[in-house]
């Protein structure tokens, strides 16, 4: 992963819990990490991080979209997404559960967890899980980020965090669009915070998620070429120009949580 704001990332929290630990040992504390910003979350009076955006457990299924393909055309065409939809992000979810059948002691961790704590998957399924429970996760985040009424500015407290961050909204816009064209290849563009809400830009490659650095996804954006090629062919500055035309500001939003 590459961080293009160095002074806010900080260590792996989750690797931290689970580094050298058995799978069995390491799970239900990264689940208790995790409820600990629940916790602190409802404390503050903010609503549950939607992580991992109710994506269950063992087998995964495809989740609908919240709109129709040709909901945010703004940005992206409805053969694209419901190609992207249908037949790519369910492979992730055929393959990954193809992975983990054989696994029954696997079956009730959830997703997030089995990320944070990859280095503990048994070496025969560790790739499996990490591209395609990678393409999973971030699939299902993805389309929430998207709203057919999106775009405009960002609201609450993550508006004041980019302020702060990035020195205002347009600066942010500019230094996340440049990390996310600069992908090498195949990932992702992303904008995190870590557990103390400090907001930082990082690419990661293929299907890597942030929450195998323990950072939390804010918004993201796909760069693959199957996420934009049919309406753009290699322009993806142009997508990504067009991507703010569909975010989903208040989710971005909701998923920003502080520890207390």
């Amino acid at each position: 992963m590459v961080n293009f704001n160095a002074t806010t990332s900080r260590r792996n929290a989750l690797r931290w819990l689970t580094s050298g630990a058995a799978l069995a040992t390491a799970l239900p504390f990264v689940g208790a990490f995790s409820k600990a910003l629940d916790a602190a979350s409802a404390e503050r009076g903010g609503t549950s991080p939607p992580v991992p955006d109710d994506i269950g457990t063992y087998p995964f299924s495809l989740p609908e979209l919240p709109y129709a393909y040709n909901a945010v055309e703004a940005a992206v065409d409805a053969e694209t997404m419901e190609i992207h939809h249908t037949r790519h992000h369910q492979a992730y979810v055929n393959n990954l559960n193809d992975a983990l059948e054989d696994r029954p002691d696997l079956h009730d961790a959830p997703l997030p967890d089995l990320l944070a704590a990859l280095d503990d998957l048994p070496a025969t399924i560790r790739t499996v899980v990490r591209n395609n429970g990678g393409g999973h996760l971030n699939h299902t985040m993805f389309w929430n980020m998207l709203a057919p009424d999106g775009g405009g500015s960002p609201q609450g407290e993550v508006a004041d965090a980019i302020d702060a961050n990035f020195g205002g909204l347009p600066a942010f816009k500019e230094a996340f669009q440049e990390a996310a064209a600069g992908v090498f290849g195949s990932g992702w563009g992303w904008l995190v915070s870590d557990h103390k809400g400090a907001l930082s830009i990082v690419q990661t490659a293929n299907q890597d998620s942030p929450l195998m650095d323990g950072l939390r996804p804010l918004l993201g954006v796909d760069v693959w070429e199957h996420a934009y090629y049919l309406r753009y062919r290699q322009d993806r500055g142009g997508y990504l120009a067009n991507f703010w035309e569909v975010v989903n500001w208040p989710a971005v939003n909701e998923r920003y949580i502080l520890e207390g």
